[in-house]
């Protein structure tokens, strides 16, 4: 059965490069978010047991979603993709419990390697 992914970007160029960089051999199921009260609605609705966010985004940003599934302890699987470099950034997401911080541009063997790190693949 396939996974429900989401790629949650204001970017559509990024989500798509995202995307495209899934591995071709993992079943999943692609949802799309623009912000993060998207994101989190995808959670809501199953369709976001992997959840590939941006910190940077619009109505809502990817710290306060970290922090929403944080506090309601939710079981979703959070991998940052972000532009985002500075230390203090990634120390945040860490202690808000996102699995891994990848950078962009995202390249797709180290996105194939967390996703083994996660027995996903």
């Amino acid at each position: 059965m396939p996974i429900p992914v989401t790629v949650a970007d204001d970017s559509t160029m990024s989500r798509k490069a995202v995307i495209r960089a899934l591995p071709s051999e993992w079943s999943v199921t692609v949802n799309e978010a623009k912000n993060g009260k998207e994101a989190l609605q995808a959670v809501a609705e199953g369709k976001a047991d992997v959840l590939f966010l941006d910190l940077t985004m619009p109505e809502m940003d990817g710290f306060q979603v970290l922090s929403y599934l944080h506090e309601h302890h939710a079981k979703t699987v959070v991998i940052v993709i972000s532009a985002d470099i500075q230390p203090e950034a990634k120390k945040l997401v860490d202690s808000l419990g996102a699995f891994r911080f990848l950078h962009k541009p995202l390249q797709a063997e180290q996105l194939k390697f967390t996703l083994h790190e996660l027995g996903l693949l």
